[in-house]
């Protein structure tokens, strides 16, 4: 539980790995290319001291995240969003086996997300299937950009998607996490492209569309998609981490998302081990909009509480949230206004 100036908040990391980009692993040059643009990521947005040695980043095992994230760091609850990029490692980028296993030893700190990839078809539905039984999942990751065999990327709305996106409503997996953000090399930055979330958020309701990394460098194009679709949410996972080294870039994401999707739809994410949570946690908190940049209000204490964890336990039935932690359903809530108003214009 992390607590600051006496308000307690109930920290949920939405966005964590357990990966291995070691050279053994890495089934060609796209593999190195894919672990040194992580390492670029992390490198060049942290702060000096959080910057670890490219060997450790490559592989950390279960140990060093489990201390990163429960010891050392404030997080409450942590949902693994497996990556698996089978052309380009050996056996696979997410280390699936040890992540299941650790969130099964521990499902009050841990839930696993897996993945998939309708380009797999009949066959993925089968393995989906069975996944969804032996895995117990409640949401899956996907990776629109990743490469398969000759394909360079798919859209949430070709046929063999939508497919699966019935298979998952069939199953009871609730929760959609999608990679629509920055390019990672050597990933197509169009095939991240969001425009997709907005078909199949109006056609299947049923389903959360977790958008991670808020579009990223597409901002307006998802906050105009998301006002407008009840069911699509944000994840923090790279946009965060601005905080530091663009503290006014970060104010302006931020403050638009509070402004076009409100409190109630913006997940915090360390997309650990891109960044670990206790310094993006530390300076959240203390984050708050600067006085000139009038366009946006001020960000409050709940709506802090909301986006740090409350938001995406209310995705996960199985996430339970002390009593005395949540925010009370009568309690103000500033940012409805807003958000209300920037939905009321789009739909006039």
């Amino acid at each position: 539980m992390y607590e600051k100036n006496g308000d307690k908040y109930f920290i949920v990391d939405a966005h964590v790995h357990l990966w291995d980009g070691r050279e053994s692993n890495q089934r060609n040059i796209h593999g190195k290319q894919f672990i040194d643009c992580f390492y670029d990521y992390h490198k060049n947005l942290s702060p000096e001291e959080q910057v670890w040695d490219y060997d450790t980043y490559c592989y950390y095992g279960a140990d060093r995240l489990w201390n990163d994230l429960f010891v050392d760091g404030p997080v409450d609850h942590a949902i693994f969003q497996a990556t698996i990029l089978r052309e380009f490692y050996v056996n696979g980028f997410a280390q699936v086996d040890d992540s299941l296993k650790l969130a099964q030893d521990n499902p009050g700190k841990l839930t696993y997300n897996h993945a998939y990839d309708p380009r797999d078809g009949e066959q993925g539905l089968v393995q989906l299937r069975r996944d969804a039984e032996t895995m117990q999942l409640q949401g899956v990751k996907l990776y629109t950009a990743e490469w398969h065999g000759d394909s360079r990327g798919y859209k949430l709305d070709d046929p063999w998607s939508r497919r699966y996106l019935e298979e998952c409503i069939n199953l009871g997996i609730k929760n959609i996490h999608v990679h629509k953000g920055p390019t990672i090399r050597p990933l197509d930055r169009d095939a991240f492209d969001v425009a997709d979330v907005d078909k199949v958020a109006t056609d299947y309701l049923d389903l959360n569309f977790i958008i991670e990394h808020v579009g990223l460098p597409r901002l307006e194009d998802f906050c105009w998609i998301a006002t407008q679709e009840s069911n699509v949410y944000g994840g923090l996972a790279v946009a965060i981490p601005f905080i530091h080294t663009r503290p006014r870039y970060f104010a302006q994401i931020i403050g638009e998302l509070l402004y076009w999707i409100g409190e109630d739809k913006i997940l915090f994410a360390s997309d650990y081990a891109l960044w670990t949570p206790q310094w993006l946690v530390e300076r959240f908190v203390d984050f708050q909009i600067p006085e000139d940049m009038t366009e946006y209000a001020p960000i409050t204490v709940d709506q802090k509480k909301k986006i740090l964890g409350l938001n995406a336990a209310a995705l996960y039935p199985n996430i339970e949230v002390p009593e005395e932690l949540r925010i009370p359903t009568d309690a103000a809530d500033p940012g409805v206004e807003v958000a209300a108003g920037a939905k009321d214009a789009v739909s006039a």
